[in-house]
């Protein structure tokens, strides 16, 4: 497509419009203002001719994927492909989708002459984590006597992966993740004496009777005692739920900024729930755990079966950097059966969902039944808005905020109904504030290694 550029405007301004004026006025200048004037058109004709090829032999590159974090600012790199060599002016446009913020909506390089390729970095920022594709840009460049402008769409084949950003959850976390003993910070006692079966010895006296192997001893004729390590690699499934409840937006403190082109990409609890899930993968890799994911709504949509390493770790990254919540209800029957079927070995689970509807809650615990026996299990939710108990907050001063705090009430009894319904079946309940979520769940996964309960 050709476009005239504004140098056109100015001339046309300049000759046109002075000399078609002069010989509107004057007879006697009506034939010279019509040769100026059909001189400057036949030299604008010309050009515009010419200005259908001045794109000719330029391309672009992309890189396949690039990946980015949520947040931060990164960049990308561009590839300009000159195969005439000679020096030109091009601008390039990129439309960037609504969640990606570019520092320039349009960038103008000078390619240099002799050289068959440029490239540049174009910074932005993406605002919201998933998958974003890029499938062409505009060429733009000028004609030879400037009137015009040609303008060409190149094809380009761009995916921009968005991650969680993990740097201010990892800071916070940064004493437990310290390679000083077992976890971090200090050397804490393990409590127990293993759980894992590592061999024979001849009975020691002070030996409890509770681990003498009674069928070896009574082969070799004298006390053989069976000796027990620390388990050291353990199965840990974070289970995400991705239904409609978890679409909600989060309930930021009140130190918390969002800036205004921020709001509207505003954090919600399924973006919560995946940090904290990378955030335990990071924690359990340290450990030399085996880690693994599940996310569901009304099926299951991933199943990373737990393993160790950096590869298996952005494995599990990768399958969570593009989930996002469905408006559906929760199947808590399918999740539970196909646990019962995929995991064999007892492992910890740790559940990050959303209870706070009564009819889903009953369905949670009544299928609980069905894996509690087997693994252990972990409950995690963020805490609602307003749920705290009565008479816990001194600033009251009208009826609707004596009624408000009622309705608080009864949502945090709810609660603690369904953590002492959970705690009999063994289960451990907590809601936990949105800052403290990653904090809070490494801290429960600590716990549960230092006292060897998987």
């Amino acid at each position: 497509m050709i476009v005239p550029n504004n140098r056109l405007l100015i001339w046309v301004a300049i000759i046109v419009v002075p000399f078609a004026t002069v010989g509107t006025i004057l007879p006697s200048a009506v034939i010279p203002s019509i040769v100026v004037i059909g001189v400057f058109l036949t030299f604008v004709s010309i050009d515009a001719v010419a200005a259908r090829r001045v794109l000719d032999g330029i391309g672009t590159e992309f890189p396949e994927v690039m990946r980015m974090t949520k947040d931060r600012e990164g960049y990308f790199d561009v590839y300009i492909r000159n195969e005439k060599m000679k020096a030109k002016k091009v601008r390039i446009g990129i439309a960037f989708p609504r969640e990606i913020v570019p520092e320039d909506e349009t960038m103008l390089l000078d390619l240099p002459k002799g050289s068959s390729f440029s490239h540049f970095n174009w910074r932005c920022k993406p605002l919201r984590r998933g998958r974003y594709v890029i499938d062409s840009c505009y060429v733009e460049s000028s004609s030879y006597l400037g009137f015009w402008a040609k303008r060409a769409a190149k094809q380009a084949q761009l995916e921009i992966r968005v991650y969680p950003d993990l740097l201010f959850e990892k800071k916070n976390l940064a004493a437990l993740f310290l390679s000083r003993g077992n976890f971090g910070i200090h050397s804490q006692r393990q409590i127990g004496q293993g759980r894992d079966f590592e061999k024979l010895r001849e009975y020691i006296h002070g030996d409890s009777y509770e681990h003498i192997h009674w069928k070896a001893t009574a082969k070799r004729g004298h006390p053989i005692t069976k000796i027990f390590q620390i388990e050291r690699t353990q199965e840990v499934y974070v289970l995400i739920d991705a239904s409609r409840l978890s679409g909600r937006s989060t309930m930021l403190s009140e130190k918390s900024i969002i800036k205004d082109d921020q709001k509207k990409y505003s954090e919600t609890i399924l973006e919560r729930f995946i940090m904290a899930a990378l955030v335990i993968g990071v924690a359990a890799k340290r450990q030399g755990d085996l880690f693994g994911v599940i996310s569901f709504s009304d099926k299951v949509h991933r199943f990373i079966r737990a393993k160790s390493g950096r590869e298996h770790y952005n494995s599990c990254r990768e399958s969570l950097y593009e989930l996002h919540s469905h408006t559906v209800t929760p199947d808590f029957d399918e999740l539970c059966s196909f646990i019962g079927l995929k995991l064999r070995r007892r492992a910890l689970l740790v559940f990050l969902t959303n209870l706070d509807d009564p009819v889903l809650s009953e369905s949670f615990i009544r299928n609980m039944d069905l894996i509690s026996r087997k693994h252990l299990i972990m409950v995690n939710m963020i805490k609602p808005r307003g749920t705290q108990p009565v008479f816990t907050d001194p600033h009251v001063k009208s009826l609707d905020d004596i009624y408000q705090h009622l309705g608080s009430h009864m949502l945090w009894h709810n609660f603690r109904e369904i953590e002492r319904t959970l705690k009999r079946k063994g289960i451990h309940f907590s809601l936990v504030s949105n800052e403290a979520m990653c904090s809070h769940l490494v801290s429960q996964y600590m716990s549960i290694k230092q006292r060897q309960l998987i």
